[in-house]
């Protein structure tokens, strides 16, 4: 894929991101991407609901690790929405980690093999083969309803963005008997 000119910050330091820039109703891409029994998984194995996709560079990292855990506790009240972290750490790593800390609900996936996540949502950064911070919440049609590309690494995305866009998005799927 042909690198962009986007960038994202990194401890001070820019990185090109490769992708592109995806925006709000848009059609999310399809991408394959390993989960923690090491199957593959591609967006229509994610379901046909609405999808948060919490995108971590690593998640033995404390924003990351952080990240994945508000998921996790926001989860409870997000029954018809499935969440998933996606990085590019090792499908085993992910399972110690979610094991280590009582995480069950958000599902993990591992860009590792292939990157093709990072690579067609915009979110990675080659020269250092960790994805960026992002948040992508998709409706059941694979309608992106919420984007968001943290500048910063390090800092934490809009939790309420996301979830605010996830919760308008099972309510209009409510109302419309989908």
């Amino acid at each position: 894929m042909a690198n962009s000119e986007r960038t994202t910050i990194l401890r001070g330091n820019p990185f090109q991101l490769a992708g592109p820039e995806l925006k709000v109703g848009d059609t999310a891409p399809d991408f394959e991407a390993v989960d923690s029994t090491l199957q593959k998984i591609n967006l229509e194995k994610t379901g046909n609901g609405v999808r948060i996709f919490s995108v971590v560079p690593s998640l033995d990292t404390p924003v990351c690790d952080a990240q994945t855990k508000r998921f996790e506790d926001e989860s409870g009240a997000l029954t018809d929405v499935k969440i998933y972290t996606i990085s590019m750490d090792l499908p085993f790593a992910q399972k110690r980690w979610c094991g280590n800390f009582g995480i069950n609900k958000v599902n993990m996936l591992s860009d590792h093999l292939t990157g093709s996540f990072g690579e067609r949502y915009g979110t990675l950064i080659a020269d250092l083969r960790i994805e960026s911070r992002a948040i992508f919440v998709l409706d059941g049609a694979n309608r992106l309803r919420h984007v968001e590309y943290v500048k910063e690494v390090g800092n934490h995305p809009n939790y309420e963005a996301a979830l605010s866009a996830a919760r308008a998005a099972t309510q209009q799927t409510a109302q419309s008997g989908a």
